[in-house]
């Protein structure tokens, strides 16, 4: 990209030439900063409402999955950041392995979790209820484990407090049903994350099992399987339908990196509308508004164009303010030489 040699461009040879020449400089340079929305990351495709990006997907979601220097998804949490194992849309959720968890290789050496898994409750993540969660070695004395049949009928009213030791997980661990030979286990579903770090106060060790659906009949369709299924809400609004229509141009739902409005982005740019619209530059310095074919704007976020569109007028009538003042004063009459346009 060469140096805009702004010198060379004299009151002279026309102020029309040299505006369009600054804003075409600052417009190239935006097109250069911005970035493609990468739509795989590691084989697993990233739809609305995600994006590896800043400025794609939808801004709920944002900076939450990272594409890591690996290529491999990852999804951030108050806790840590986990491996994305599978990403549905769907049947929107998404199943991550979490390390610190008990797998069938750790047989009967168990290690404590240095923290448990646990989301933010102010994102549109939430915790299945198709996970089941196993505790191992728990302290008797501290932790409630019965058979929780039995354990219900006499005791209705403590039924959620105890780890069920009768649970079927327990006495069919998946792909390693006699991986356990010395260590106790029970089944217990904590409804907070709280609940889950008193368990782990009084336990050795845990691991989450997902039922997945194999999409067969019943009683069979639901497989046992380890991870954490994390489920999510896809955020619909008027503008990305609009956006998302392929009769109006089949965009991608975005939105601006500075100030999270809605944008539509495009093959050849981005919308405030949909892909056959236009995106509006303000210029808010200067009270102006400027409207620019959607066919000009870079690919990916709006805000280096938004930038370089406000800083190019405010250069050009910048530069004409400075060379109003160093002309000759004629008195209000105007001539072929003190003309501006």
């Amino acid at each position: 990209m060469g140096v805009l040699q702004l010198t060379s461009l004299s009151y002279s040879s026309s102020p029309i030439i040299f505006i369009f020449s600054v804003i075409t400089f600052l417009l190239s340079l935006a097109t250069a900063q911005s970035s493609l929305c990468r739509t795989t990351c590691g084989g697993i495709p990233i739809n609305y409402p995600f994006g590896i990006d800043d400025g794609c997907g939808s801004p709920y979601y944002r900076h939450l999955l990272v594409c890591n220097a690996a290529n491999q998804l990852e999804l951030r949490t108050p806790s840590g950041r986990y491996p994305v194992r599978r990403l549905s849309y769907p049947d929107p959720h998404l199943l991550v392995s979490d390390p610190d968890m008990w797998n069938c290789l750790d047989g009967d050496n168990l290690r404590r979790p240095s923290r448990p898994f646990s989301l933010d409750a102010a994102t549109h993540f939430s915790l299945s209820s198709q996970n089941d969660y196993l505790f191992f070695n728990c302290s008797p004395e501290r932790v409630i484990m019965q058979p929780k049949p039995i354990f219900c009928e006499r005791f209705p009213e403590r039924c959620d407090s105890s780890c069920d030791t009768a649970g079927y997980l327990c006495r069919h661990l998946p792909e390693c049903a006699a991986a356990l030979s010395e260590s106790s286990c029970c089944s217990y579903y904590p409804k907070a994350t709280e609940s889950l770090r008193l368990m782990l106060q009084h336990c050795t060790a845990y691991t989450s099992v997902y039922w997945r659906n194999v999409g067969v009949s019943p009683p069979y369709d639901q497989v046992p399987e380890y991870g954490v299924r994390v489920d999510f809400d896809i955020p619909v609004t008027t503008k990305c339908l609009q956006c998302q229509d392929t009769t109006k141009g089949g965009g991608t739902c975005g939105f601006d990196a500075e100030t999270q409005d809605f944008l539509c982005l495009c093959s050849k740019g981005n919308s405030t509308t949909y892909c056959n619209g236009y995106l509006f530059l303000k210029a808010e310095n200067y009270r102006q508004s400027w409207i620019v074919p959607s066919s000009r704007c870079p690919e990916g976020t709006a805000t280096a164009v938004s930038v370089a569109g406000a800083v190019g007028i405010g250069a050009a009538i910048w530069y004409l303010k400075k060379l109003r003042a160093k002309e000759p004063v004629t008195h209000g009459v105007e001539s072929n030489e003190n003309r501006l346009f």
